[in-house]
């Protein structure tokens, strides 16, 4: 599907963007500095296409970074959304949505009893750290390098790969009093971690993504998360898997029901808003009981269970049974097998979880932030831009995952293949 990209418009809209807006774009990533070349401006989506505003055609696999796993534009989710919106768009008071997405979680989430939402992720790691301070009256968190938790100040931190360091911010404008309670682990090393945690300092909690999508996707080799609940319990820390983006995608109730670990509190979004602004914490009552007006640790947000969002998260999960499940884990193991194929006998790794797909430029298997860093990031680019002109809308990063949703058909799918070995193709 080769597409012409002029991008006469989306230049022209870039260029009043610069003027308006820092960088021209309301998210870094959004701007594609990282492929070497300037934002696509999109007019609208359907289904598991994208429609850029100089009329460019492209198959979607970044679903604005996962919460459309039913694609753009669902007929269902619209609906929903639109009847919401006819009976007010925010009250600042309690709904039956509210109620109805918690029941619908706590169902398909066993370690979660009760629901606190949020308007974004950021904010639900923000009360998930905050209570799993107070819960265990301590300040040190554990976390990983190339894990994105938000933007919260005391997480803008990592380091590279070694031993467990003290955290530095990775961000002007992050005091390092800020980053000082944070302890940065390398991701899959378990001496790393065992030695953070033996440290004797005390520990409220190891926050963690359970399928790390923040580097590419690095899932946790055999036995690791096992390993991050064990020390937990022996410490006294609290688990506090982030399942913002694998929550309700790579599974019904997440990556905890695929590996069996269960977190104390779990953090959420993307997928839970169905496409609108939406986060959320859950956990154990007596956890979550902590949380005001219940208990003392104070969080609020004047939107938080908005009625639109929760409208598209009901609608969005009503739509996830089984059956969807399989068809999205199937289509992305075909995704994947067509892309190695496509590769042919050239350096790259293509790894992948239900819902989820990184391509790494790499020689060998990349379990870290350290390989992730290694892989040859400019010819990822470059490979990211022949897949543009020939309309596949792929993430505009190395560090990004793919999102196939269940609106990719396979015919899509084909199409999608035979890019990547023409733009392949262009690299040699």
């Amino acid at each position: 599907m080769p597409v012409s990209l002029t991008d006469t418009r989306s230049a022209e809209l870039y260029r009043r963007a610069l003027e308006l807006l820092p960088g021209g774009v309301n998210s870094p990533v959004r701007a594609m500095r990282a492929i070497g070349r300037d934002p696509i401006f999109v007019e609208r989506g359907a289904g598991a296409e994208l429609f850029d505003v100089d009329g460019n055609r492209f198959i979607d696999y970044v679903c604005s970074w996962g919460p459309l796993i039913h694609g753009h534009a669902h007929p269902r989710v619209l609906a929903a959304v639109i009847a919401a919106a006819e009976r007010g768009t925010s009250f600042g008071a309690p709904t039956t949505g509210e109620v109805d997405l918690a029941a619908e979680v706590s169902r398909r989430m066993e370690s979660v009893d009760m629901l606190r939402m949020t308007s974004s992720g950021t904010e639900a790691t923000m009360t998930a750290v905050r209570l799993a301070r107070a819960a265990t009256g301590r300040e040190r968190i554990i976390k990983f390098a190339g894990a994105y938790h938000g933007h919260v100040d005391g997480l803008l931190a990592q380091a590279g790969s070694g031993l467990a360091t003290q955290a530095l911010p990775s961000s002007p404008g992050v005091p390092a009093t800020a980053a000082a309670a944070t302890t940065i682990v390398p991701w899959n090393d378990p001496d790393a971690l065992l030695g953070a945690t033996e440290s004797g300092e005390p520990l409220a909690a190891i926050l963690a993504e359970p399928f790390p999508a923040n580097m590419g996707l690095v899932p946790p080799r055999e036995g690791f998360l096992e390993l991050l609940r064990a020390r937990a319990d022996a410490t006294g820390a609290l688990l506090v898997l982030d399942e913002v983006i694998s929550g309700f995608r790579v599974a019904r109730g997440g990556a905890q029901e695929l590996t069996g670990v269960q977190a104390d509190l779990t953090v959420m979004g993307k997928v839970i808003g169905g496409g609108l602004p939406a986060g959320a914490v859950g956990g154990r009552s007596e956890l979550m009981r902590m949380l005001a007006p219940a208990g003392e640790v104070y969080q609020a947000g004047t939107l938080s269970g908005n009625p639109l969002a929760v409208a598209a998260g009901l609608a969005t999960l009503a739509l996830l049974d089984d059956a969807a499940y399989l068809r999205l884990a199937s289509f992305t193991d075909d995704l994947a097998a067509g892309l190695r194929e496509a590769a042919g006998d050239r350096a790259v790794q293509v790894v992948s979880a239900p819902g989820l797909l990184t391509v790494f430029f790499s020689e060998t298997p990349v379990n870290d932030l350290a390989g992730a860093e290694a892989c040859d990031r400019e010819a990822y680019a470059m490979w990211c831009r022949e897949l543009l002109s020939r309309g596949v809308y792929a993430p505009a990063s190395q560090f990004e995952a793919w999102f196939p949703s269940l609106a990719h058909t396979p015919e899509q799918l084909d199409l999608t293949v035979s890019a990547a070995a023409a733009a392949f193709a262009e690299l040699t």
